[in-house]
């Protein structure tokens, strides 16, 4: 059994012993029989520096072997995995969801204020139900637009992926295939990104993922409303075979009243004709870029007026049905527009002249 690799064993009553750890899907992996090895009092906590309980575990094939980091104690107040450090209901860092909730805890680095702040929160925890964090992040609303936007709806993977083998990039490595690293080039060393420090990421500062993230929300496309004020409609993209008429009614329900919805199974899309065109305003202010759908996340754009569409298919060759129209070899080509024959053709034109213009 390791102990403390510090001198504060007075307060060995506190040390975790947990039975399983708290863990984000991503990096729980994809195996659903995933085996773990449990060490009691592993480690030191890399925030804490209290002893805890570190499991260890491979989360699927081709994988890199990966542990816990930090105590459950400060999981729980920052509401994070103890693995990778991000947020368990968005899976995005500290310092992104802690600038789209617009709170600011300032936790402690000192030993001593480290110490009492984390046994205050200990003594909040457990008088919490355990459904909600602590603390300021407690308190905070339970939603953001950003937040909605950048929050990531699958698991991904890739992160799991193993280290890059440094006898490869060398031209040193005999072991092939067998190899358990990855035989890939290396990313740049000057690149932001591979120079990550945990304790920045706990604690929202310096965080170069972060960064990145933010950058990203301040360029975010922005859906602009038609002039046409007739434009009540909405199209739904990306919906998949999973998502039933009845799941896009009781979304888009509480914006106003839906006067017609048309699924279109081969495009995979929907298009919702609001009854009035400030309740379709609403509804896609609230769902751009944040409509989410048994997992899924889809596309919301304003549908076009009947006369642009006309105009589009016209000029494109399209039918009203979306297929591409070929011309027949042998037939005279296609009447010009009405309103160009005034422009191009003089009063005097016969019938006859316009007829023999068509066919040459």
């Amino acid at each position: 059994m390791a102990t403390s690799l510090g001198a504060n064993t007075y307060n060995r009553q506190n040390w975790e012993d947990a039975d399983f750890p708290i863990l984000c899907q991503t990096c729980l992996g994809e195996n659903p029989y995933i085996r773990m090895s449990k060490e009691k009092y592993g480690k030191e906590c890399k925030i804490c520096a209290r002893p805890f309980t570190v499991f260890r575990w491979c989360p699927g094939t081709r994988m890199r072997f990966k542990k816990t980091e930090v105590c459950q104690t400060c999981s729980k107040m920052k509401n994070v995995c103890q693995t990778c450090l991000l947020d368990l209901e968005y899976g995005l860092p500290i310092q992104v969801r802690d600038t789209g909730l617009d709170i600011k805890d300032d936790v402690p680095k000192s030993d001593v204020n480290k110490e009492y702040y984390t046994q205050n929160a200990e003594r909040e925890i457990g008088n919490s139900d355990g459904t909600r964090p602590v603390g300021l992040l407690g308190k905070a609303p339970s939603s953001s637009e950003m937040l909605l936007k950048l929050a990531r709806t699958t698991p991904y993977y890739k992160r799991n992926r193993p280290h890059i083998c440094s006898f490869w990039v060398k031209g040193e490595c005999k072991r092939g295939e067998e190899c358990p690293y990855r035989h890939e080039k290396p990313t740049d060393p000057d690149d932001p990104l591979a120079d990550q420090n945990i304790k920045d990421r706990y604690y929202g500062i310096n965080d170069p993922v972060a960064d990145k993230l933010l950058k990203r929300a301040s360029t975010m496309p922005r859906l602009d409303t038609p002039e046409d004020k007739t434009i009540t409609t909405l199209y739904v993209g990306g919906m998949g075979d999973t998502i039933s008429d009845a799941e896009l009614r009781n979304h888009f329900y509480q914006f106003g009243e839906i006067r017609t919805t048309t699924i279109v199974q081969r495009q995979q899309c929907a298009f919702i004709q609001f009854a009035t065109r400030q309740a379709a305003e609403l509804a896609a202010e609230k769902s751009f870029n944040k409509l989410i759908i048994n997992g899924r996340r889809l596309t919301v754009k304003w549908g076009r007026s009947q006369a642009a569409r006309g105009k589009e298919a016209y000029q494109d060759g399209v039918s009203e049905m979306g297929t591409r129209l070929d011309p027949v070899p042998g037939l005279p080509g296609a009447l010009p527009h009405p309103l160009l024959w005034k422009k191009t053709l003089p009063l005097t034109t016969s019938i006859w002249t316009l007829v023999h213009l068509l066919m040459s």
